[in-house]
């Protein structure tokens, strides 16, 4: 079950409403073909993301390093292995993780695939900046 994007407002007053938004239960209706972010948190003027992320068995996140963002992950479905720099962690439905920012993670499906939930802080828009300018607008050469 899905809630589609809409107004997340109380029509009488438009204070924020609580809405449920999707049902974990019901990803195997959605076939193997739905791979990838199959759900993402949309609520417009939200102070996170949140995604609902399916790999298919075997399939793998390439390891990577968030230099911004913690991120809490949780396995909805399936299982698999995280990989970080400590070496492999196994993961199973219900598996909480915290991948702190800075930390080198990938992720590799298990034979059911997997399914979990991400969720951290929202990540601002992308800006368009001048090349050779780096994250707060500073010039990236020495000396300009």
């Amino acid at each position: 079950m899905t809630v589609a994007d809409g107004d997340f407002s109380n029509p009488v007053d438009g204070a924020p409403v609580p809405r449920i938004l999707f049902d974990t239960g019901t990803l195997e209706e959605l076939g193997p073909a739905s791979t990838g972010a199959v759900w993402r948190l949309s609520a417009p003027g939200r102070q996170l993301d949140a995604n609902i992320v399916r790999i298919p068995a075997g399939q793998r996140v390439e390891t990577h390093t968030e230099p911004d963002l913690d991120v809490l992950l949780l396995v909805v479905a399936g299982d698999g292995t995280l990989v970080t720099s400590d070496g492999p962690c196994l993961l199973s439905e219900g598996s909480l993780t915290w991948l702190p920012h800075g930390s080198t993670r990938g992720l590799v499906a298990g034979k059911g695939g997997l399914s979990y939930l991400t969720v951290h802080r929202r990540r601002p828009g992308m800006r368009i900046q001048p090349a050779g300018t780096g994250r707060n607008g500073e010039s990236g050469r020495a000396g300009a």
